[in-house]
């Protein structure tokens, strides 16, 4: 079972996570990534300028990594038909089970490290709504890329649109390459893995899966370097917001779970109140009781009679009366 998280992980104090309600979260947040990268397309025009304006500064920065890596990429296909399958199915595999490993086996860091991918991906939503960018693989051949994953299609199940499968292309917004959430995501997965993984295997994947998937990315045309090097960025914005975020999401918490408190504590004490009155009297609300031995005790109201006086015989004396507290008084002053 998850372990409650403890102090300086983020967690709240008594808070235990559970699948059922970490499972809506992470698909909510992934549904808003997936609308938003729908909705907001922008114009195509404008997506094709902010794509030559990134191949402009490369080409100033002296960086031309696409170029090769795309053109290996087409004339070998045993190079490239795993890199078109590792584009379009690792970003959605690898992500989930290293969130359930981690959720399972080291609960006590789980929290802060699924905020820090909601919040990086959200960050990158913003940068998709704001700069909508033509990847090089839907630039006009004049550029010199060749769209891998159309170009072997036939291997895959996808189409020639985009890296979703055949026939639901047009429901993927192909504009969203700036930043780079493959690369971002692949991150993320390579430090999960090399700081909590345990293993020289582990290891190797931590640093191989991001190297790989930045390679591949620029390979299959679908990405720059500068969208790789914005989806690291993006990911370094986020693990900077995890604390800030995490404290208000606990003072969130806290002031919804103070009304729910208190309103719990008032209602138990309704309910002793009541039990009380429908039980037995209180002490205080009896007349008089009294003890009569250890753990005997006369009913409520009840008194011990005193014995009834006799009449006085004819001739006989009369019975000494017990000194009242005058008589003492003058014993003792005689």
């Amino acid at each position: 079972m998850p372990q409650t998280d403890t102090p300086g992980t983020g967690g709240i104090s008594g808070l235990r996570l559970r699948w059922w309600t970490e499972l809506p979260l992470l698909v909510l947040v992934y549904a808003a990534y997936s609308a938003g990268r729908l909705l907001a397309r922008g114009d195509v025009s404008s997506a094709v300028d902010h794509g030559l304006g990134i191949l402009r500064v490369e080409k100033f920065l002296r960086l031309n990594a696409e170029h090769p890596l795309n053109r290996l990429f087409t004339d070998h296909s045993w190079i490239g038909v795993p890199a078109d399958f590792w584009y379009a199915s690792l970003h959605y595999l690898v992500t989930p089970v290293i969130l359930v490993w981690l959720f399972r086996s080291r609960a006590v860091h789980y929290r802060a490290a699924r905020t820090w991918l909601m919040v990086s991906t959200l960050i990158g939503l913003v940068g998709f709504t704001l700069l909508p960018t033509c990847p090089p693989r839907l630039l006009s051949e004049g550029y010199g890329f060749v769209d891998t994953m159309a170009q072997y299609s036939d291997f895959g199940w996808w189409g020639g649109e985009a890296s979703a499968p055949r026939g639901l292309g047009g429901m993927t917004n192909q504009y969203a390459a700036m930043p780079s959430l493959h690369v971002g995501w692949a991150l993320w997965c390579g430090v999960i893995l090399w700081r909590h993984g345990r293993s020289p295997l582990t290891r190797v994947a931590a640093v191989g899966y991001p190297l790989i998937t930045t390679i591949v990315v620029m390979g299959t045309a679908n990405h720059y370097f500068l969208d790789a090097v914005a989806g690291a960025v993006v990911m370094g914005l986020g693990l900077l917001l995890v604390q800030p975020v995490l404290r208000l999401a606990d003072r969130v918490k806290a002031r919804v779970r103070l009304p729910l408190a208190v309103a719990g504590s008032s209602s138990v004490v309704t309910g002793s109140g009541s039990a009380a009155s429908g039980g037995a009297p209180s002490a205080s609300s009896a007349p008089e009781s009294s003890i009569v031995s250890g753990g005997c005790q006369t009913s409520t109201g009840e008194r011990i009679p005193r014995p009834r006086k006799r009449p006085a015989e004819p001739g006989a004396e009369p019975s000494a009366r017990p000194a009242d507290a005058g008589d003492s008084t003058k014993t003792a002053a005689r």
